[in-house]
Formats: structure tokens, sequence, C-alpha cells
């Protein structure tokens, strides 16, 4: 197994010196987190308040969006007339929390909707004909379809000759045709001139909401559902940067403080003992709700989230938490089988990209483990598996490396695909199986650049350990929510030594107390690296990548160094 990969250190450029000293004196920070700050584009003490405090003021017109009017005037349309609406939603963490945010909100007004998710394994990705089928048998006259459909054409045209109207609440980029759905809601349209691109499925959901609330059901509080929001923003991996980082903040507030009562249970279960943050929802909450949609049936998450009964809450999560263990289990058995598979191929260790299948592997996991084997062997991976004929697979990349654009120059051997430049999900015949990987590897060896295959930390700024204290660290967490595109600022100090002994705690972390030059010492953690403790027990001094964190004990404060990676000095 490949592992513990030299990383390259890459410094974020530092913005000009000039607008670094004037924040610096504005704001009253030093020059370290003035940097920081205009690193994220600020350039002034206004725009700083802003950043530093997010706010609904910092929120979009949502009639801004293109058809946002239409849409909310035939919703209201179909309310009054009591006519059925079905809200068609994917089956991951953003669709279900996307449908449970609209069947919560529009079903206090309307008895006649309902919901429907479609099965992963028999319906796949998108809108489903057996979706459709079951909207015209349940006489539903207009189709809510959010976090998929914009590539659905067929799927739409049935429904509308069925006297079905459709609109269309996607984020996904739209193919050179779009659906001829009655309206949609996309910001990602050409002609779309709402002014951030980046929501989630159930980002689009929220502000459609928020307009039906402006112009028809004023006395509702859209952000009653707000905790759905952050947890799509979490899970769906999109930037945290603009309104996703204003509704993030917003929805953590929520989650923490007032969540609706499915996320008030699961958290009492888990006996935290903090404030969630985005990368709790990512690790904690979002597989708990992916799990279903995996092993079994994404409705079920569905039921969970928009249940207010606290004994069936209860139950539901139960049976969604033992089949996140299950799914847990089959994770790790085939990413086992994955490695050894490569492990017992010299010549696909040599390749720049993973492509692998095998039948018995559970369609449900297969991109959870595609991640898993990027991070082992550094290189675009594609896992398949069996289904109904056809070998499906679950695609993920490296960083700087358009995988979409890959697959597309294969297409000869592809039966369908679909995804956006890190990950994307394609089904193969049997036959073109061996065909497909080598071409697959052509064009990735053709077009990827060598650094590419190499995991990479981007840091923000290199600086002495002696500027680190607690006011620092509570003043940069003020950066947050972090996610993607927003991440914790990283630094770089350099010639550190130990102040103590370095040990292993837990399984493989590596537990250091480090010495700055004026003989301050700071705990420090590297998680997952216990391969390093050879290389320091000479005692030379080293380099390293870091996050600054707090660390709490019975009530005691102090900073902690969480490295990220670090290297002996030459």
């Amino acid at each position: 197994m490949q592992k513990n990969l030299q990383k390259r250190w890459i410094p974020k450029e530092i913005p000009d010196r000039e607008l670094i000293q004037k924040l610096s004196s504005e704001l009253k920070v030093n020059e370290v987190l003035s940097t920081l700050i205009a690193q994220r584009g600020i350039q002034s003490f206004k725009e700083a308040r802003v950043y530093f405090n997010p706010s609904t003021d910092n929120l979009h017109d949502p009639f801004l969006m293109k058809d946002m009017q239409k849409v909310v005037e035939r919703i209201e349309s179909a309310i009054k007339k009591q006519e059925k609406i079905m809200i068609y939603g994917d089956y991951d963490v953003d669709g279900t929390t996307s449908v449970a945010l609209l069947y919560r909100y529009f079903s206090k007004f309307s008895k006649e909707i309902q919901y429907y998710v479609p099965n992963r394994f028999s319906e796949g990705y998108g809108v489903s004909r057996e979706g459709v089928d079951k909207a015209i048998e349940s006489g539903v006259k207009l189709m809510i379809a959010i976090d998929c459909g914009i590539k659905d054409n067929r799927e739409v045209d049935f429904a509308k000759q069925q006297g079905i109207d459709f609109i269309i609440c996607d984020h996904h980029t739209p193919g050179i045709k779009v659906p001829d759905a009655f309206a949609i809601l996309n910001p990602r349209q050409t002609d779309c001139f709402y002014p951030f691109k980046d929501l989630s499925g159930c980002g689009i959901g929220f502000k459609l909401i928020q307009a039906y609330t402006k112009a028809v059901q004023t006395e509702t509080d859209p952000f009653e559902l707000i905790d759905l929001v952050v947890v799509s923003i979490a899970s769906d991996i999109v930037p945290v940067v603009g309104e996703n980082r204003t509704l993030a903040y917003l929805g953590l507030q929520k989650i923490n403080r007032n969540p609706l009562p499915v996320f008030k249970i699961m958290l009492e279960s888990l006996e935290l003992k903090k404030e969630l943050n985005i990368t709790d929802l990512v690790f904690i909450i979002g597989p708990r709700l992916n799990a279903s949609g995996r092993i079994s049936h994404a409705s079920n998450t569905v039921d969970l989230l928009i249940n207010n009964n606290a004994d069936e809450i209860r139950k539901i999560a139960i049976d969604i938490n033992a089949i996140n263990l299950q799914r847990r289990e089959l994770d790790k058995e085939i990413v086992e089988d994955a490695l050894k598979k490569i492990e017992q191929d010299e010549a696909l260790q040599k390749r720049n990209t993973t492509v692998l299948w095998d039948a018995g592997w559970h369609k449900g996991v297969i991109g959870i483990v595609a991640s898993r084997l990027t991070d082992s062997y550094y290189r675009p991976t594609i896992l398949f598996t069996e289904s109904e004929g056809l070998l499906v697979g679950s695609a993920r990349s490296v960083v700087g490396f358009d995988l979409y654009e890959a697959i597309s120059q294969c297409t000869d051997y592809v039966d369908r695909f679909g995804g956006h430049k890190y990950a994307a999900g394609l089904s193969v015949k049997k036959e073109n199986f061996d065909a497909f990987s080598d071409k697959f590897e052509e064009v990735v060896s053709s077009t990827i650049k060598d650094e590419q295959l190499i995991p990479s930390l981007v840091y923000d700024v290199e600086m002495p350990l002696d500027f680190i204290n607690l006011k620092m660290v509570n003043t940069i967490d003020r950066f947050g929510p972090f996610g993607p595109s927003n991440m914790k600022p990283k630094f770089v100090s350099k010639q550190v030594k130990l102040a103590d002994d370095p040990r292993i705690v837990g399984k493989d972390h590596l537990k250091l107390a480090i010495q700055s030059e004026k003989k301050l010492t700071f705990d420090a953690i590297a998680f997952k690296q216990s391969y390093l403790l050879e290389s320091l027990l000479n005692g030379d001094a080293f380099d390293i990548c870091y996050a600054l964190e707090i660390n709490e004990w019975n009530d005691y404060k102090n900073v902690q160094l969480n490295i990220k990676d670090l290297k002996v000095s030459k």
C-alpha cells in the first residue's frame, strides 16, 4: 500500500504590502492576521466588518434568480387549487435535506404534498421514469425536482406529455440543451444572472422558500429550516464562501442552539460536548444521513428529517445508525480488497490511474472507497461494480485535475456518465472495461502534470511560533465557518525544535511538545503520522505546516498545533 507520500508545500500568494499595512492599522491586528484577511479578498475596514459578522443582510434577493417569480406563482396556484404536488429529490444528503426542506415548508399550506426519492440501485441518479409513473398514478399535477433534473430531458418531456408541470431546482451544470420544463431554478444557467453560482441543491430550495415567504406567506420563517441547509452545504462539499458561508454560519447557529427535532435527538445520542462545526457535519451527521441511500433506501432519511415525533425519530435513527455501521464495514472490506488488487498487480502500480472492478463490491459505497484509494495512491481513481448487466462506477480525482473532461474523452467506451471536475458517476459495458481502462490511462497520462500526482498542502503564511497566542487563535476562528475554498488557515514555521521527547498516542497519532525561539512551548498533535517518530529522534530542527486550535481540558484552555506535515530541516 502506497502511503505517507511526500507532500508539496505551496504558499498562497502574499497580497500587496501596502494593503496589509493598511488593514493592520485599521483593524488593529498584527501583519499575519491582516495578511490572512487580505488573502480572502477583503480590502477595507467596512468589508472586514461584513465578513466577520455574517447576517441575513448578506443574502441576495431570491427573485434575482431566473424563473423565481414564475415558480412562486405556479406553486401558489397549485396550493390554492389543492392540486397534488410531488417533491422529487436525489438520494444523497443534499437531495434528502432538499426534499425535507421543501416538504416541511409547503406541507404547512397544503395536505396534497408528497415526496419521492429514487432507489439508488434500481433507478439510479436523476429523475427516473419510475418516479414520473408514480406521479401519474397519484394524480400529481406539479412535480418539483430538487438537486437533480437539469439533464433529464426525456423524463421531463414524458411528464409534460402526461399533463404534469415540471419545475427543476438544481445546482449542477446544465447540458447543451436544458429540459423543456415549466421553469428552472439553476444559477449556473448562462442566462441566469443570480450573483452567487455555488449554492447547494438545498440552498436552491432555501432561496425558493425565501421567495415564497416574501411574496405569499409572510408569517412563516424559512430560517426555521436553515439547519437542513448547513448540513447540505457541508455534505455536498460546495465552496464555503459568499452566500454559502453566510447560510452555513446561520445554519450552525441554529443547529447548535435550537435544532430541528431530528438533529437535537441525534446530537443527544452522540453525547457531543462541543459546538458542531462544518467538519463535524461532514464526518458525523452526513454519513448517518447518507447511509440509508447507500445500503437500503433514502426515503428512510427523509422520513427521519421531516419527523417531529421524538419516539419515532429515535426508532428511525437507531435503524439508520445500524445501517451506517454496516456501511462502514462494507467500506473497510472493499478498501482492503481494492488495495490487495493493486498490490498484486505490478503493472497497475506503475499507472497514473486506478481503474478496478469487482462484481461483489457494493454499489452504495464504491464512491467512498474511490476517495480512500485516492488518498493512498494519489491519482485519478474509478471503481466499478456490476449492476443490471453493466459495470457502474464512481470516479474521484486529485487536486487540479479535471476528471469529467478526461472521461468525456473516453465516450467511445462509456455507456453513460455525469458529474463534475472532481467526482463523477459512469457506466460501461463489461466487454468495454479493458478498452476504457486503457483509454482513460492514456488520456490522464497525456494531460496530467507531474506535480498533480503529488499531494499538496497549501498554506497561508510563514511565521515564527512566537506570534501565537490565544487571542490570535480566537480571531482566526472568526474566519469560519471553514470548508472548501475557505479552509482553516495553515501556517509554516521553520527550524523548530522539540521541547520534550515525542510519543505515540492512540493507535497512530504523534504527540509533540514544540519550542519557539523565545523558549515558549506549544503542544502539538500529528494525527495518523506516527511513522514520523523515528525521523525526529536525532534532535534535529524541523519545519512544520500546521493549523491552530484551542484544546480544552478541565476548563483549562491552551493553544495546540494541529500538524498537517513536517519535514526535517536541510
